[in-house]
C-alpha cells in the first residue's frame, strides 16, 4: 500500500504500517483520555487520564494486529503465498495469494473475526474481574472499553459485504456449495456494493440529523464500495480468461535492450527507437535481467546519464512479475507488482520468449467476448 513502511516481520512475513496509524492513534487517545475516562471514573489527574488515553490506543493497535496476524497465520498454514502485513486507518490488510480450496478460504477469512472477538471476550472479563476484585476504575473502563471495540471489530468486520471477512466467508461458502469460485466471488462483490450503498446512505442520513459519525460511515461505505467494484471486475477478468494460458495473450518477439549500457547509451541507441513506455533488460548471456521504465531515464540528471548503467536504474527479475508460456493466464495475472505495473515478462529455460501486458489482456477478451466463448470451461 502507498504510504506505508517497513516496521518489522509478524509470522514470518513483512509488517508494513501506513501513516494514518500514528493519526488513528492519536484519535483514539484523545476520544478515551478527554472524553470517555472523565465520564466514566472522574475525580483523576490529566496526566492519568492522557496516558490511560496512549496505552489503551496502543493495546487496540496491538488488537487490529492481532487481528490481521491471524489471516497471515492461517494462510501460511494452509500454503497461501502472504506478501505482507499492513496496519492503516480501517484496521489492517494482508495481502496474500488466492485460497486453492473453499475449506481453506473459509478458514482464513473467520479468522480474523474470531480473534477479535476472542480479545475482546478477555479484555471483557479481565476489566469486569478487576473491577469487583479493587475498584481500580480507570484500569477497568481502559479495558472494557477496549473488550467491546474489539467485539464490535470482530462483528462489523462479519457483515456480508467484501472486502470484509464476512463477504469471503460469503464467497468461500458459495464456493463450497456451487463448486463454481468465480460465480461465487462475482456474487459476494456484488453483495459488498449493495451493502456499501447502503452505508453511505445511512451515513449520509446519520449527517442529516446532525451526528458527525456518519461522515465515518460514509467513508467507510465508499471504500467497501470502490474495493468491492474492483474485485468484481476482477471476478469478471477471470471469467473472461479462464483456460487461457500465457502464450496465447503474450506478444512476441519482445523489444529489449542490453543491461550493461550506459543510460546515455540506451537512450541513444534503445528508447528512442522504441515506442513502448518499458523496455526488458537483457544480460551478457543474453537472459533477462529486468524491466526498465523509460519515465526512470528521463528523470536522470543529464550530467550521470554518461555514468550510469541501464541496470542501475532498471527493477531486476527479482521484483518483476514472471511467467512461464504454460501458466495459466489468471494465474499469472495475480504476480504484477506496484513498481513495473501490468506488464508479466514469459520466460521459458532462461529465455525472455514474451510479454505480457494490459493491452494484450484487453485483447484477449474481446477476443473471447466475438467468439461467444466468455466464460467456457
Amino acid at each position: 500500500m502507498n504510504g506505508s513502511v517497513r516496521i518489522g516481520r509478524v509470522v514470518g512475513v513483512p509488517l508494513r504500517m501506513h501513516w494514518s496509524v500514528p493519526l488513528l492513534v492519536v484519535l483514539f487517545a484523545y476520544g478515551l483520555g478527554r472524553q470517555t475516562l472523565p465520564v466514566i471514573a472522574p475525580g483523576r489527574s490529566a496526566v492519568v487520564y492522557a496516558v490511560a488515553g496512549v496505552v489503551g490506543a496502543a493495546l487496540l493497535t496491538g488488537s487490529l494486529l492481532l487481528h490481521e496476524t491471524a489471516h497471515a497465520a492461517i494462510a501460511r498454514r494452509k500454503q497461501i503465498s502472504v506478501e505482507d502485513v499492513t496496519l492503516w486507518a480501517l484496521g489492517g490488510m494482508t495481502r496474500m495469494g488466492r485460497p486453492q480450496t473453499a475449506a481453506a478460504a473459509f478458514a482464513v477469512a473467520v479468522s480474523g473475526p474470531l480473534t477479535s472477538l476472542l480479545v475482546g471476550g478477555v479484555a471483557l472479563g479481565a476489566g469486569f474481574g478487576l473491577s469487583a476484585l479493587s475498584g481500580w476504575a480507570v484500569p477497568t473502563v481502559v479495558l472494557v472499553w477496549l473488550g467491546w471495540a474489539n467485539v464490535f471489530l470482530g462483528v462489523f468486520n462479519l457483515l456480508p459485504a467484501v472486502p470484509l471477512d464476512g463477504g469471503r466467508v460469503v464467497q468461500a461458502l458459495m464456493w463450497w456449495r456451487t463448486g463454481d469460485r468465480d460465480r461465487a466471488d462475482l456474487v459476494a462483490s456484488r453483495g459488498g456494493q449493495v451493502m456499501g450503498g447502503l452505508m453511505v446512505a445511512a451515513g449520509w442520513f446519520l449527517v442529516l440529523r446532525g451526528s458527525a459519525s456518519g461522515l465515518w460511515l460514509a467513508f467507510i461505505g465508499l471504500f467497501i464500495m470502490v474495493v468491492a467494484g474492483a474485485e468484481r471486475r476482477r471476478a469478471t477478468l477471470q471469467t473472461s480468461l479462464r483456460g487461457l494460458r500465457v502464450s496465447e495473450a503474450m506478444s512476441s518477439p519482445v523489444v529489449t535492450g542490453a543491461d550493461w549500457l550506459t543510460v546515455e547509451r540506451f537512450i541513444d541507441e534503445v528508447a528512442v527507437q522504441t515506442g513502448h513506455t518499458a523496455v526488458a533488460l537483457l544480460d551478457f548471456e543474453g537472459r533477462p535481467s529486468g524491466l526498465v521504465q523509460l519515465r526512470r531515464l528521463a528523470a536522470i540528471p543529464v550530467a550521470q546519464r554518461a555514468e550510469l548503467r541501464v541496470r542501475d536504474v532498471a527493477t531486476p527479475l527479482s521484483q518483476c512479475a514472471v511467467a512461464a508460456p504454460d501458466d495459466l493466464l489468471i494465474e499469472a495475472l495475480e504476480k504484477p507488482s506496484l513498481r513495473t505495473g501490468m506488464r508479466i515478462l514469459v520466460v521459458d529455460a532462461g529465455h525472455l520468449v514474451g510479454i505480457v501486458t494490459a493491452k494484450d489482456v484487453s485483447r484477449m477478451m474481446q477476443r473471447r467476448t466475438l467468439s461467444g466463448r466468455t466464460g467456457a470451461r
